[in-house]
């Protein structure tokens, strides 16, 4: 059974190389606590369940070796992201928690490592629409 050998970083990628000696590499994006995480915050990491999981423990961020086989790459051209990158002033946190959505998936869709269905597409331009009529408001 392959299980994780090694973890490290590089040019914005997280690669693993197995017990087998395969080198797998991941996009940032793909893993969002680990992209907002500093250098020394991603090097605090153990390797768990036999060779399974690696753990970041004061990220609270685990990833299973299974993730290492995923290749979907990020589409940054997306419409979330686009407007994310307009408004840089948007608190991905908070919109998340508008939208009853965890900030790690709402940030997958902005780096655009995963594709929201047009209904949430529309949830999220009203819970961004919502905030401006609040703002104007004030």
């Amino acid at each position: 059974m392959e299980t994780i050998k090694d973890i490290w970083f590089e040019g914005g990628r997280i690669y693993m190389e197995s017990n087998e000696g395969k080198v797998y590499s991941r996009p940032l994006e793909a893993f969002p606590t680990l992209k907002d995480a500093s250098e020394t915050e991603r090097d605090k990491y153990t390797i768990c369940m036999h060779g399974e999981t690696v753990r970041w423990a004061k990220l609270d961020e685990d990833i299973h070796i299974s993730s290492f086989y995923e290749k979907e790459e990020p589409e940054r051209d997306n419409e979330i992201a686009r407007i994310f990158n307009r408004f840089p002033q948007l608190n991905v946190s908070e919109v998340a928690r508008s939208l009853n959505i965890n900030k790690s998936l709402l940030a997958k869709y902005i780096y655009g490592i995963k594709k929201p269905s047009e209904e949430r597409v529309l949830a999220i331009k009203e819970a961004l629409h919502s905030l401006g009529r609040e703002l104007v408001a004030v």
